[in-house]
C-alpha cells in the first residue's frame, strides 16, 4: 500500500511526532531504522516501523520519507510485509491496520501545526 500527503511544518517535528505515536500504538511496533540525506537545502528523513500482525502471523513494515525544503514537506507512506501468499496479495488487513495508523498519525501532526 502506498500513500502521500502534503504538509507544512517542521520535519524534525513530523519525524519525532511519528516515532512517538506509531510506537505506541502497538505494542510489537519499533523504529527499526532512520536516516537523512540532504541536498542543498532539500532533506529526506527516513523512517522504517515494524511491528507485528497477529492476524497475518507475521511482521510488517511501514516505511516513511518525508522530503522537506524549508516548512514544506511531501511525506510518502508505504506498508509491506502482510500478504500470506506467494503469488499474490491476500489478507492484507494488517497492512491497512498500519498504513490506517501511519495516516492518523500524520493528520494528526498536521492538525496541531495548523492550530499554532
Amino acid at each position: 500500500m502506498y500513500e502521500t500527503r502534503s504538509l507544512t511544518g517542521s520535519a524534525d517535528a513530523l519525524a519525532a511526532h511519528l516515532d512517538r505515536d506509531i510506537v505506541r500504538g502497538s505494542a510489537s511496533a519499533s523504529v527499526e531504522h532512520q536516516d537523512e540525506l540532504t541536498i542543498g537545502d532539500a532533506r529526506m528523513l527516513l523512517r522504517t516501523y515494524e511491528r507485528y500482525s497477529m492476524t497475518g502471523s507475521n511482521r510488517l513494515t511501514l516505511s516513511v520519507s518525508i522530503l522537506a525544503v524549508g516548512d514544506r514537506m511531501e511525506v510518502a507512506l508505504t506498508t509491506s510485509g502482510g500478504s500470506e501468499a506467494v503469488f499474490f496479495k491476500m489478507n492484507t488487513f494488517g497492512e491497512t491496520a498500519f498504513m490506517e495508523r501511519g495516516l492518523a498519525a500524520v493528520e494528526d501532526f498536521a492538525r496541531r501545526t495548523a492550530r499554532t
